[in-house]
């Protein structure tokens, strides 16, 4: 286990869909997501036929690698094209001790109550280490993949009486909803599933009624990282509609990070990836259809026709452009390990209260962000003027 503790709770993404190697090269050579050659990862080949190991192998060796290195807990992501989250997170509990498994789902495609139960008998098995990311989705051809058609804003009506639902039936006493989505009778968890704890919700969401749902339910609004004054803008927003509820509103920004020894060699890793960027590969993010205010957001940081990577650079190691080096709808902190500590400090003064890192590939940059990068993030967390609120 590491040997300090970061000042607040910080997650590493798990891949879920196999793994690149680094930003320079584009094929997941680490998972069986593309076709198994020599040079392949979990699995491999050996004699021509496959090791025997498997892609749940590595993803539990980042979960490993996380947790020596100090991180709370992992981010296990959900689309198409992952495996389901939260049979991997079971998997994951019975090989880590302390790591919490952040489970991402859509409430739409679960029972509330059968939600409860899973969550139940997840808590049981791994001591209390269950985090949800609920995501509502972002509509589109991929929301319709998964047979869900409903309106946007309804979606987030129906994740609020999900999560009302989830709720009322946790503490085993009895509970009666009758809701536009949902309607349960005498529900409530039984005997020792009954009354296990909460996990931390985390939330995302930036439209109007992303944030109305948030407002009533997330333990932590949770933002890509944007723009810093962007991202204050919309963290009052959060804050000043809990507060008509009553309630305090905390706050997590997921970013991927690129830290190298010098900001140069952080940016010579940027340079070389972007050598593969074509304009068909920025046509087609460009082009990809979703009702998502928020992915509509971070692509707005994107220039039409950017002649190099420097151009998507839009505020002090703050870099807009690691969606099109792989498929991660992100902006990125990339520098030295000095400058990335500093702008996620700046992140806490702007008001995070978590954070959710990533780094390609996830084994070994687990290690390198844990080793070099939150040893110093610890000792400034505490300051309050924001040095990228300076210079942006």
């Amino acid at each position: 286990m590491s040997a300090y503790e970061v000042p607040i709770p910080i997650y590493w993404r798990i891949p879920m869909s196999g793994d690149m190697s680094s930003w320079r090269n584009a094929p997941k050579r680490r998972g069986d997501w593309t076709p198994t050659v020599p040079g392949s990862i979990a699995p491999g080949l050996r004699d021509g036929v496959s090791d025997g190991t498997s892609y749940l192998d590595y993803m539990i060796e980042v979960a490993r690698a996380a947790e020596r290195s100090g991180f709370y807990g992992g981010l296990l992501p959900s689309f198409p094209q992952t495996d389901d989250p939260w049979i991997a997170a079971s998997a994951i509990a019975r090989a880590t001790s302390t790591f919490r498994f952040m489970i991402a789902f859509q409430p739409g495609f679960l029972d509330p109550v059968e939600a409860a139960r899973m969550t139940a008998t997840l808590q049981r098995l791994s001591h209390d280490r269950v985090v949800y990311n609920v995501i509502t989705g972002g509509g589109g051809p991929e929301q319709r993949w998964w047979g869900d058609f409903t309106a946007h804003d309804d979606r987030y009506a129906r994740t609020s009486e999900f999560l009302d639902v989830l709720k009322g039936v946790r503490g085993g006493e009895r509970f009666d909803y009758d809701g536009r989505f949902y309607q349960v009778r005498d529900g409530g968890l039984r005997g020792a599933l009954a009354g296990t704890a909460a996990p931390d919700l985390f939330f995302s969401g930036s439209s109007d009624a992303a944030i109305d749902a948030a407002s009533a339910h997330a333990d932590y609004y949770l933002s890509w990282l944007e723009h810093p004054d962007d991202l204050k803008r919309k963290f009052d927003r959060v804050r000043a509609r809990a507060a008509q509820r009553g309630r305090t509103a905390r706050f997590a920004v997921r970013a991927h990070v690129v830290a190298r020894p010098t900001e140069e060699e952080a940016w010579r890793e940027v340079s070389l990836g972007w050598q593969r960027v074509t304009p068909q590969r920025i046509e087609l993010l460009r082009n990809r259809k979703s009702e998502s205010v928020g992915a509509a957001r971070l692509a707005a940081y994107q220039p039409e026709n950017p002649t190099g990577y420097e151009d998507l650079i839009v505020a002090p190691n703050i870099w807009s452009g690691i969606g099109l080096l792989g498929d991660f709808p992100t902006i990125g902190i990339v520098g030295s390990y000095e400058q990335v500590a500093e702008r996620l400090d700046d992140l806490v003064r702007l008001g995070a209260d978590a954070l959710i890192l990533a780094g390609l590939p996830h084994l070994e940059e687990a290690f390198r962000v844990g080793e070099e990068v939150l040893p110093l993030f610890r000792g400034r967390a505490a300051t309050t003027t924001s040095s990228l609120l300076e210079h942006a």
